[in-house]
């Protein structure tokens, strides 16, 4: 017959608990006289609590930190401008965000692309879009071209 093990049986695994540290039981223990906390001051008495955060009077590093300011939309959308008169100057007969990005003239974490009216254009040439002001709209058609929102 095999013998049944009980509660009073188990016993936690070699080296798995140490004894506590007695302290104030004289100097050749290592925690005696002062019992580890020091010659005087805060720490000393007894009851002693600090606060959170607390760094012993020393400026806290969450008031040595600047305050933020304002507040990031991460929702945000990140547009691509380009003007009439840089339109030409790309070489491309059909203009989108994507052919931007592939020449390098738009930044690659860029959503849209906005059109502006500044300078002129005489090559046909089709431009998609999010956004036209009037004038790029104008002189896009006028040229022979088309203004395409997408």
């Amino acid at each position: 017959m095999s013998e049944q093990i009980t509660l009073e049986d188990l016993r936690p695994s070699q080296g798995a608990t140490s004894k506590s540290k007695r302290v104030g039981r004289g100097r050749a223990s290592g925690h005696g006289k002062t019992s580890c906390r020091g010659n005087n001051g805060e720490g000393q008495r007894a009851g002693r609590s600090s606060k959170r955060g607390f760094e012993g009077g020393q400026m806290p590093g969450y008031r040595q930190m600047p305050k933020l300011k304002g507040f990031k939309n991460f929702n945000a959308l990140n547009y691509a401008e380009i003007n009439v008169g840089e339109i030409a100057k790309t070489g491309l007969t059909e203009i989108d965000l994507d052919a931007l990005k592939a020449k390098k003239l738009a930044h690659p974490a860029t959503h849209e692309l906005r059109v502006l009216g500044n300078g002129d254009l005489s090559v046909a040439v089709t431009v998609k879009a999010r956004y036209f002001t009037e004038t790029a709209k104008e002189k896009i058609e006028k040229a022979g071209g088309k203004a395409e929102l997408v």
